[in-house]
């Protein structure tokens, strides 16, 4: 067998796992959204955002269809989110305009990244970086596809879980083009495309670094100082220099054309919109800002302490529309807690985490309305990862935890945004924990 044919059957072997996982996710998300494919979703902002920019203007036409998360500034409206999920709906709008089905292009990026997720485990076990048997990384492409909030936000469509998605797509290609430091503007290019979809994921720049030094780091280097500087000795100073630069070009050019977008549509290249949103937090948002510490314990005490209120009426079971704590939704998270080895690697990724998750703690908003902390999302690939680079044997009892995430998320997928019965209305809506 030649040189030439070896190589494509490896390759061809390393997409078929992916492959099959994208296909099946497919099949999955498309099953729970079954009714909401066959229209557009009632909050489809990147659709008008999309059909704005094909016209060249930042505002879209007239008075929003509704006004939940719009934005005002004078007497025009815009979409305040980050434009890449539009700037990648706009061939569709283009073809088919306002009526264009944000729901199943959702979808068909929702299936990539558990694919992905794979085909990262799957390069890095191919070169003797994670010791992880085939079965292992598929059962850890379920737990992210399934097990994890990502399930329920994938299956909804509109605008907010639109940049859940299409954000963690872009994160996965940079973490794929971020092995061993050699792609730097690729991964920097995707790191910058995951900002303008959700601005927290930049601060995953770590894991980029960690890849670039450890190609050339000695592993016996006995701190973290010794580690980065043997790296810079055995690589060259100018080489390690070069990299990061060309790692951060795309990246400040995503960023310049967002600060550009901005001054055009409000006078502040700092001001993505949410400044401007007609929104019941207006009242905070002056006092406090978009984000302060003051919002941190709030937030902290959704994602670490917020659970199902039980009870013996009908229906049993509610759910803060704040949501469910992160461990509750993902019980296998908990086992991050205690890995066999806490490596180099392991400690950095679980720092870069650290630093995702940051912006969201401090934000003024925890994602209400959801059913797990939505914005977990940022940093959840990076999550999967530790469980994979951790070195603890998957036995029965983690693969017990799997299953029973997997059923807690297939609930918030097919009840939320469907049977309201499950979730706490009324004078309960804005609680947190279950009434005295």
């Amino acid at each position: 067998m030649s040189v030439e044919n070896s190589k494509f059957r490896k390759t061809v072997g390393l997409f078929k796992g992916p492959l099959i996982v994208y296909v099946l996710c497919l099949a999955v998300f498309a099953v729970t959204m079954w009714n909401r494919l066959g229209e557009s979703s009632h909050d489809n902002h990147y659709v008008y955002m999309a059909e704005a920019m094909l016209d060249g203007r930042f505002h879209i036409e007239g008075n929003p269809p509704h006004r939940n998360d719009w934005a005002q500034y004078g007497d025009k409206w815009y979409v305040s989110f980050p434009p890449a999920p539009a700037i990648l709906m706009m061939p569709g709008v283009a073809i088919w305009g306002l009526d264009f089905n944000d729901r199943i292009f959702t979808l068909l990026l929702a299936a990539a990244a558990p694919a992905l997720l794979l085909l990262l485990l799957q390069m890095m076990a191919s070169r003797g970086r994670i010791s992880r048997k085939p079965w292992e990384m598929g059962l850890l492409a379920t737990l992210y596809a399934l097990g994890t909030v990502y399930f329920f936000s994938a299956v909804q469509g509109s605008v907010w879980y639109t940049a859940h998605i299409t954000g963690s797509v872009m994160l996965l290609l940079h973490l794929i083009l971020s092995l061993d430091g050699r792609r730097p503007i690729l991964a920097g290019l995707f790191l910058g495309l995951a900002f303008a979809c959700r601005p927290p994921m930049l601060m995953a720049f770590p894991l980029f670094l960690y890849e670039m030094l450890r190609a050339h780091a000695d592993d016996d280097a006995g701190n973290i100082f010794g580690w980065v500087s043997s790296a810079v000795r055995n690589a060259g100073f100018a080489k390690i220099v070069r990299r990061v630069v060309l790692f951060g070009i795309p990246i400040l050019v995503v960023i310049g054309l967002l600060m550009l977008m901005n001054w055009a549509r409000f006078d502040d290249p700092f001001e993505f919109g949410h400044g401007h949103l007609k929104v019941r937090q207006t009242a905070r948002i002056a006092k406090w800002g978009l984000f302060h510490y003051h919002y941190l314990p709030h937030n902290l005490g959704i994602v670490l302490t917020s659970l199902p209120w039980i009870s013996a009426e009908a229906p049993h079971i509610k759910v803060s529309l704040h949501g469910l704590a992160l461990w509750f939704t993902t019980p296998v998270f908990l086992w991050l807690l205690w890995p066999a080895q806490r490596t180099r690697h392991y400690m950095w990724a679980a720092f870069t985490v650290a630093l995702v998750a940051l912006p969201s703690l401090l934000y003024q908003n925890s994602g209400w309305v959801q059913f797990g902390c939505r914005f977990s999302l940022d940093y959840t690939p990076i999550l999967v990862l530790m469980l994979a680079i951790g070195g603890r044997k998957f036995g029965k009892l983690l693969v017990a935890g799997v299953v029973f995430s997997i059923v807690i998320n297939l609930f918030g997928a097919v009840t939320f945004d469907r049977m309201w019965k499950y979730y706490a209305g009324g004078k309960d809506r804005d609680r947190i924990y279950q009434p005295d």
